[in-house]
């Protein structure tokens, strides 16, 4: 019989994941994985579960726990903590400093769920491994879920094709509805669980709180990027991402303010109203760190650049194995540290980081 070691994170997506693939008469075990101790990694500001208590992961596991019991499958736990700080955390926290918005959710699938989590799961004779994520792999290759709401091949972006080839992705043609209504018809005691919020394996927190855990407060000029005037203080440009509107504590406009730019050596957040200012537009961005999952490298597809967002149709060229220009009709806020994942049709063929944003062939001076 083919082995499976789904990661059972004591959510109902992975609980109705597991459900399905022993229905499909595969042999199935769990493995809970721990990748977040909020004492070791002083995790104490803007945590709102310090006076719970069982802390959310703990909560979890005996979830998982039960999930495990009412299928009749095996649960193992292991702790990755240290192994998500050093690359996943520390990641977070460097890209954090020089200004940029990164996705920490995509560095965790590529370093942790499929790579220390499969040398795991191989160890504990796996064939192949699983996780509840909404995406499928189909004939070789990545293909987005049938609940376009929900599809995560955005946060997969990242994996190599050997990463892919051993996964399994039950959920990809069923819709979050579905898994709902699967894990109430079979008594599954995440069934009315609500969704994980916030950053992966941490959980929600009060982030310029949590933030001052690791960063000290800096605080700058938030400068109007046209009339070049100081209309405020920010508390430091690792709390702002490029677009943001919210929690800049300044009012007296008609029209909203909206952070384009930073520049970190003069500690300066660059803002400029109204949804449509040309600040915000790009048409170009170079993109690093790049990774494809397969062997189709096209001149035209299309692209997200973040994962709520629409796809656009870009341009490729390719400058070299690690770096790309994406070239693209004017879109707002693209944003450096981002992922800029690649679609060929219902596929997601890979992506990169944004490295470098443009417009008209120039770096936009007031984007880091």
């Amino acid at each position: 019989m083919t082995k499976v070691i789904i990661g059972i994170s004591g959510g109902v997506d992975s609980s109705v994941a597991a459900l399905l693939l022993k229905e499909q008469g595969y042999e199935v075990e769990g493995l809970f994985m721990r990748n977040w101790d909020s004492t070791i990694n002083n995790d104490f500001l803007g945590n709102p579960n310090l006076e719970n208590d069982i802390c959310p992961q703990e909560k979890d596991y005996n979830d998982a726990i039960e999930v495990c019991k009412k299928l009749d499958i095996p649960l193992h736990r292991i702790d990755f903590v240290k192994e998500y700080w050093d690359y996943v955390f520390e990641y977070f926290l460097s890209e954090l400093k020089k200004g940029r918005t990164p996705n920490p959710d995509i560095m965790c699938n590529k370093y942790i769920k499929f790579d220390y989590f499969v040398k795991e799961a191989k160890r504990l004779g796996a064939d192949y491994i699983a996780t509840g994520h909404y995406a499928k792999m189909q004939d070789g290759f990545l293909f987005k879920a049938k609940d376009s709401n929900k599809d995560q091949t955005y946060f997969l972006s990242q994996l190599t094709k050997e990463q892919l080839n051993k996964a399994l992705f039950p959920l990809g043609d069923i819709t979050k509805e579905d898994v709902r209504k699967i894990a109430k018809d079979n008594d599954l005691i995440t069934a009315n669980k609500k969704d994980s919020t916030g950053i992966c394996f941490i959980g929600e927190r009060h982030f310029k709180e949590f933030l001052e855990n690791y960063f000290k407060k800096e605080k700058g000029d938030i400068i109007d990027i046209v009339t070049n005037k100081k209309i405020g203080e920010h508390d430091g440009l690792m709390y702002y991402t490029i677009g943001q509107r919210k929690g800049l504590d300044i009012g007296g406009n008609k029209e909203r303010l909206f952070v384009v730019g930073k520049n970190l050596e003069k500690n300066i957040l660059y803002v400029s109203l109204g949804d449509d200012n040309s600040y915000l537009i790009s048409n170009s961005c170079i993109i690093t760190q790049v990774n494809f999952n397969c062997d189709i490298r096209p001149q035209k597809c299309t692209a997200k650049f973040r994962y709520r967002a629409p796809e656009y149709p870009v341009e490729l060229e390719y400058i070299n194995d690690d770096c790309i220009l994406v070239k693209y009709n004017s879109i707002k806020a693209v944003t450096p540290g981002q992922a800029c994942v690649l679609y060929f049709g219902d596929k997601c063929i890979g992506g990169g980081i944004i490295d470098e944003v443009r417009k008209n062939n120039e770096k936009l001076w007031y984007l880091l």
